[in-house]
């Protein structure tokens, strides 16, 4: 009996493995581009190499963030409109490059995110050695500030609230109403425009 259950944890360890993520897919959207030419269909993104690939009248065609300005998909695997900038940001060599950011949401505080793969180790007392390697998603946020420069914010719960100032108490109350967590991208958008919206005239 343990074995068949060590068993199945493994296998579903290895299903979690394998998972796939959403720049795998191909999804229905449009770019636009620098030149100002809008173009349709199905849109494969991938922030790693900061490419868009686009599959249309039967050719598929691929863009740097140089050339395009804005792209939006409807992401199916979470049911959502993702709307994704070529912003210009600061490069560990000193310059500024063009990438890819995620809006999440805008105003008084405007969020972006970009993804990131990583391996992760989790333990777990249904491995052989105790713990099991895992690549896993990951989303680091930044905040776009009024005089146009793109700085990272990848702070916990605490950090966001503080830099929320006097409307703190009311978004915290708001998130734990609605049982938001901080450390969920979507959710956190969330949050933020909630903040945003003490700011609409």
């Amino acid at each position: 009996m343990r074995a068949i259950l060590l068993f199945v944890f493994m296998a579903a360890g290895q299903h979690a493995q394998a998972q796939n993520f959403a720049f795998e897919y191909w999804h229905q959207g449009k770019i636009l581009l620098e030149t100002g030419d809008t173009l349709k269909g199905d849109i494969q993104y991938n922030m790693q190499t900061d490419l868009l690939q686009l599959q249309a009248n039967n050719k598929i065609e691929t863009y740097s963030a140089r050339k395009v300005l804005f792209c939006e998909i409807f992401d199916n695997t979470v049911k959502k409109y993702r709307q994704f900038y070529s912003l210009p940001y600061s490069t560990s060599a000193g310059y500024k490059a063009p990438i890819f950011f995620e809006l999440l949401t805008e105003g008084k505080m405007t969020l972006l995110s970009r993804e990131f793969l990583e391996y992760r180790t989790y333990n777990s007392s249904f491995y052989y050695y105790g713990s099991y390697t895992r690549l896993v998603l990951v989303n680091k946020y930044f905040l776009l500030q009024e005089n146009g420069e793109i700085v990272e914010f990848n702070e916990k719960k605490g950090e966001w609230l503080q830099r929320m100032g006097n409307y703190s108490d009311e978004v915290e109350k708001y998130a734990k109403k609605n049982k938001l967590n901080f450390e969920d991208k979507y959710e956190l958008a969330r949050i933020v425009e909630y903040y945003n919206s003490f700011y609409k005239d």
